[in-house]
């Protein structure tokens, strides 16, 4: 009775001792290769910024490879993606892009030829919650100020298929915010066009619009997940039941933040070189300072959690996708 309650364990003693040596032999294959580490957006911005670091320490820890960052933008991070996860699986295209894509995954979304779930998932570098910032010459100081305005303001946001997009965009519909959606803005152009006075608003990443603020450019009104307890949850602002629901979506994706994956069916030997790379710099007491230098958040987790955290974003209920799809519609007039 015991002999097949002990099978699971000595197949994980075995995975155990076998993943390091698999790590290793992954290693030797890179050596004399190159890795394209495509960026799916414009360079500058918190992508960039965060593909580039993990693309020089990853390189440092997998001795004689080169890593080629190339930057890969368009449709809001979907040509990048697609691009990836359409790539020869041979451990040799990795690359980075953002959480957007679960929603576009979730409704089906034009565009979209990549399955999520299936991505051979290396790691995340942060934890990054969404903030709803206004430039510093906008007369709005507060949320309440701002859902109180008689006219729309102009809202920067990415491409159709990126989370500043869809957040933005379905967001302004069930809580009919004061919002004109303005598309296109890449890497830092909504921090550009907002101290142009072009642009007045933006959803997007804490990390990416910390220094902003700093620099006294614009000012927080609501944040959507995080630990910080300087700007007020928009989930306390908010009463209305759908509204709470599409905020608890937007939660969810902000956990999973800067992530770096390659396409389904990388050989376990090189995903798992690239892997326990990934986990070395994100380790490393350089890259640390480094991104502490330039305020960006590094809370690393590798490979199968990554897996995981996807896998549950993607299980949404059909009330929620539905609502989903129904807040990305444009209202009727």
């Amino acid at each position: 009775m015991t002999k097949p309650l002990a099978l699971p364990l000595i197949g994980a003693a075995l995975a155990a001792l076998t993943a390091p040596a698999f790590a290793q032999d992954g290693a030797a294959f890179y050596k004399g290769k190159t890795v394209t580490y495509i960026v799916a957006t414009a360079p500058g911005g918190g992508y960039d910024t965060y593909g580039r670091l993990v693309s020089e320490f990853m390189q440092k820890y997998l001795p004689g490879s080169t890593i080629v960052v190339r930057n890969m933008p368009g449709a809001g991070h979907l040509v990048g993606t697609n691009a990836i996860y359409a790539s020869k699986p041979d451990g040799l295209t990795i690359g980075s892009f953002n959480t957007g894509l679960i929603y576009n995954q979730l409704i089906n979304a034009e565009g979209v030829r990549f399955d999520l779930s299936k991505m051979s998932w290396i790691g995340k570098a942060a934890t990054d919650a969404r903030v709803i910032v206004v430039a510093s010459q906008s007369p709005v100081k507060t949320w309440a100020e701002f859902v109180g305005l008689k006219e729309p303001i102009n809202f920067a946001t990415a491409g159709l298929g990126s989370a500043s997009y869809v957040e933005t965009v379905m967001l302004t519909n069930v809580m009919k915010l004061p919002v004109r959606v303005q598309t296109g803005y890449n890497g830092t152009d909504d921090q550009l066009a907002m101290r142009r006075g072009e642009i007045v608003g933006s959803i997007a990443s804490r990390s990416s619009y910390d220094q902003f603020i700093k620099n006294g450019f614009g000012r927080y009104i609501a944040q959507v997940g995080g630990q910080e307890k300087d700007i007020p949850q928009l989930s306390s602002l908010v009463t209305d039941a759908k509204a709470k629901e599409l905020i608890a979506l937007i939660e969810s994706t902000g956990e999973i933040a800067r992530l770096t994956a390659g396409p389904a069916g990388i050989p376990a030997s090189q995903l798992n070189a690239l892997r326990a790379a990934y986990k070395q710099a994100m380790d490393d007491k350089e890259l640390q300072a480094r991104a502490e230098k330039l305020e960006r958040p590094v809370e690393p987790l590798i490979g199968d959690d990554i897996a995981k955290m996807i896998n549950a974003a993607l299980k949404q209920s059909p009330e929620t996708v539905t609502l989903l799809k129904e807040s990305l519609q444009k209202p009727k007039s």
